[in-house]
């Protein structure tokens, strides 16, 4: 696996990756030790949660040549579909710092945030994953596009996890029933603006972090030997 990561350019992104997550699991540990409270241990679990549409898209990075068949691609990109409201879920637990009194509240801001940034990295380089696999398949204009929409849907997803109560293997445990009260909530309750609501700004947050990624990233090529090549591209 290591080999493949190193082949695939994404050892360091890893290694990254895995030392800030454990980085937010010493400070929940610490939080643990410090006020004899499992409070916030729950974070740890939705920190899983969100590395694993990371982990999909990674597979299909680092095994290229899945993405020449069909079925197991479609299975990946499915599955990463499902999980990547994961990623973003995490900045709605800042919605329990209302409930923390047994540590400063500082302290729990940050330790949520920690997380969030996490979950909230894990999402974009994985949606980058499968932007990358969509070039192959969707003209260049349209990524941009259905990148806004994946977001707004992740967006809804995140609302059906806090205000609904579903989770990611819902959709197999109990389909119909989750399909249903989907359903109900979005075209039902007219005189309810919450799914709405929470879906747009959400969504159009999480558009203006995925457009400032997208920013920072393209001017890594004026710094350092990158500056050089692009000069050299230009001239």
């Amino acid at each position: 696996m290591i080999k493949q990561l190193k082949e695939a350019n994404r050892w360091r992104e890893t290694l990254f990756l895995g030392f800030i997550s454990t980085l937010c699991f010493s400070l929940s540990i610490f939080r643990l030790y410090y006020s004899d409270s499992v409070h916030f241990l729950f974070l740890n679990w939705n920190l899983f949660l969100a590395f694993i549409p990371w982990m999909f898209s990674s597979i299909i990075t680092i095994f290229p040549s899945l993405q020449r068949k069909w079925i197991p691609v479609t299975i990946l990109v499915m599955l990463w579909l499902l999980f990547f409201p994961n990623a973003p879920y995490i900045l709605t637990d800042l919605f329990h710092l209302k409930w923390a009194k047994d540590m400063p509240i500082w302290f729990d801001t940050v330790l949520i945030l920690s997380f969030a940034w996490t979950g909230l990295l894990f999402g974009i380089l994985s949606l980058w994953d499968i932007e990358q696999l969509m070039a192959k398949f969707v003209p260049k204009k349209l990524i941009p596009i259905i990148t806004t929409f994946l977001l707004f849907l992740g967006s809804f997803g995140v609302y059906a996890g806090r205000y609904m109560r579903w989770n990611s293997w819902d959709i197999v445990k109990e389909p119909l029933g989750m399909f249903y009260e989907l359903k109900a909530s979005m075209f039902s309750n007219y005189y309810h603006p919450k799914p709405y609501g929470m879906t747009f700004f959400l969504g159009l947050f999480l558009v203006m972090v995925y457009w400032s990624f997208r920013l920072v990233r393209s001017r890594n090529v004026y710094f350092g030997r990158d500056a050089h090549v692009e000069k050299e591209k230009k001239s």
